[in-house]
């Protein structure tokens, strides 16, 4: 059976492997791609400059104005993490409420905040039409990285992943998407600070701007959030529209500002669009390769049903821009007597070699989750394994296990939290933020 999922304006919908619920459209909103609010206002989380421009002539501004508000506005949200029209100190007075009337600069809602004794922080994220899904934060000596979803669910029901036990109920907007960074960037406080009343002349109606910022400067903090990843829920290759626009607002300059080369993209394999990724997005590259045989793969990953492992490494060897200097990761979760042994590193070091990939493996240990019917491989080996892959030339670091007592594996605080009354994740959630700070 194969089913099928709409993509944006102008792309007909691409075919998805497997037995899977019938995909919900989103509704359409008076702005396409952007969930409809009750109260009517357009919410600008994940809209470019120009579009917001759009939506500002539209509004009544002439042409001038549409686009200087835009790019004022543009740098507040995504570059200063603002969401009130009223903090936007270079933008006159009686020009904030007339914004306000009309538009709000949204967030995905937190269900629940979990933070681990390791430093990792979980969220579960809720959509304005009330579907839920999850990011987490893994902070590391070097760098923080934000592990972003990009679906409700997943179609592709690789057996190891909680994840692949849910339906997919839909993609991700643009905004969701985006939002995500921006809440994060909200909980370690790490936005810029200072006053901006000189960062744009306002010469709009001959309108004044000023500061309510005592500050004596612009300045920004300490990044902790320094990576990202598309490695959470969904498949991002599935919703590759939203996706590529969702990061483009992440790597634009006056935006979140953020290197494409500290942003990976991790897919099972779906071959039309790795390259597409690659022209588009320019990311770093990650495939869930996880198995070297048919057989194997097959079973943990169906999707090689569809796409097989000697097509999905040609296509790695075809990805736009990977060099040695910019890997192809490969993660392999490791799962005792399934893709473990001796026989399965010494074909992984082929197979990387046969298409001359500048490659780096992840192992990953199994992270148990309830009715996985999957076990961890032991640490002893997980190391022989290790060392058959860094003795054939090619990088196989351990992935260390991160935040298992807050449910750290992908899925697993969507479930739990369904066990749950909705006051009791309320009670829980206030106790976390003051317990946090």
């Amino acid at each position: 059976m194969t089913d099928t999922i709409s993509s944006s304006a102008g792309a007909g919908p691409m075919p998805i492997p497997g037995h899977i619920d019938p995909v919900p459209v989103p509704r359409p909103g008076i702005v396409e791609g952007v969930t409809p609010r009750e109260d009517g206002r357009v919410d600008l989380m994940g809209l470019p400059r120009k579009r917001i421009a759009d939506l500002f002539e539209s509004a009544g501004l002439d042409l001038k104005a549409a686009k200087l508000r835009a790019k004022q506005v543009y740098h507040w949200i995504y570059h200063r993490g603002v969401i009130e029209f009223e903090a936007m100190t270079d933008i006159a007075k009686t020009m904030r409420p007339w914004l306000a009337e009309r538009f709000v600069i949204g967030r995905p809602e937190i269900v629940e905040a979990q933070h681990s004794s390791d430093g990792t922080r979980k969220w579960l994220l809720r959509t304005a039409d009330a579907h839920d899904f999850e990011m987490v934060f893994i902070p590391d000596a070097d760098r923080g990285t934000l592990c972003v979803s990009s679906q409700v669910g997943c179609t592709l029901n690789c057996r190891f992943c909680h994840t692949g036990t849910m339906r997919l109920v839909r993609n991700l907007t643009v905004g969701e998407i985006v939002g995500q960074v921006m809440l994060a960037r909200d909980a370690l406080g790490e936005w810029p600070k200072g006053r901006m009343d000189f960062a744009f002349g306002d010469g709009v109606d001959g309108a004044e701007a000023e500061s309510d910022d005592e500050d004596g400067g612009y300045s920004a903090d300490g990044r902790l959030l320094t990576n990202i990843v598309m490695m959470g829920m969904g498949e991002p290759l599935y919703n590759f529209d939203n996706v590529r626009d969702a990061l483009k607002l992440v790597m634009d300059g006056d935006g979140l500002a953020l290197s494409k080369r500290r942003i990976t993209l991790s897919t099972s394999g779906v071959i039309p669009q790795m390259a597409r990724c690659g022209e588009e997005i320019g990311v770093n590259l990650a495939v869930s390769l996880h198995a070297v045989t048919k057989d194997v793969r097959d079973e943990i990953v169906p999707i090689n049903k569809k796409y097989g492992i000697e097509d999905l490494l040609q296509a790695c060897a075809d990805y736009p821009g990977a060099s040695n200097a910019r890997r192809i990761t490969f993660e392999y979760v490791m799962l005792k007597d399934k893709n473990d042994s001796d026989e399965d590193a010494r074909e992984l070091v082929r197979l990387l070699k046969q298409f001359n990939l500048p490659a780096k493996v992840n192992l990953i240990p199994f992270n148990p989750w309830p009715g996985a019917q999957y076990e961890c491989s032991t640490p002893e080996r997980i190391k022989a394994f290790s060392d058959i892959v860094f003795k054939g030339g090619i990088s196989a670091p351990v992935r260390t296990p991160r935040g298992r007592d807050i449910d750290a594996a992908c899925g697993q605080l969507k479930t739990a939290a369904e066990k749950k009354s909705r006051a009791e994740l309320e009670r829980l959630y206030a106790e976390k933020e003051v317990a946090l700070g």
